[in-house]
């Protein structure tokens, strides 16, 4: 086993099973970025990722150091999963894995009220003539409205049935009618 000499202290390397993979899309298929407001899913799926290849100590705060070269594999990680303006926006000479972590979580947790604003107007705006089938565009709906959840904007189901009905085209004025009374 190799030992790794710190100062006066002595740790052993430890292969991470995550040093092992080659592509990071495989386990998680999440693009982070700034336009999906997807963050939520990415978070999870990274954490558990995270979790499930023994590495969670790189994104946690106040834990013992980790071995270089599992970091630098973690940050890699991170990087592989987020879009080209995100990356360039977080990336900085000798950045950890932590401090990436950390600067994703501040960019979108600490713009909630702009993202809510953001993916509000996209809510309002989704009507069916843009969507390419009756089940996209409610599937497009009900996205708008999790996403706005993850931002501690939680619409009702009536709220919902209200904004589906008043992005239906005039193909559907009948039944929107018939529905509504």
């Amino acid at each position: 086993m190799t030992t790794c000499s710190n100062s006066s202290t002595t740790m052993d390397a430890k292969l991470y099973p995550v040093v092992a993979i080659s592509n990071i899309r495989t386990f998680i298929p999440v693009v982070l970025d700034n336009e999906t407001a997807g963050y939520v899913t990415w978070y999870e799926l990274f954490r558990i990722h995270c979790i499930a290849f023994q590495v969670q100590g790189h994104i946690e705060p106040n834990t013992s150091p980790l071995a270089i070269s599992g970091d630098k594999a973690k940050l890699q990680c991170i990087y592989g999963t987020i879009s080209q303006v995100l990356l360039q926006t977080i990336i900085k000479p000798k950045t950890t894995a932590y401090d990436a972590w950390c600067a994703l979580q501040t960019l979108f947790q600490d713009n909630k009220p702009s993202r809510a604003l953001y993916l509000h107007r996209k809510l309002i705006n989704t009507r069916l003539e843009n969507s390419s089938d009756m089940e996209t565009y409610c599937r497009e709906i009900k996205v708008l409205s999790y996403q706005l959840t993850n931002v501690d904007i939680a619409l009702s189901n009536q709220q919902l049935v209200l904004q589906l009905f008043m992005g239906l085209t005039e193909q559907y004025e009948t039944t929107t009618t018939v529905l509504k009374n």
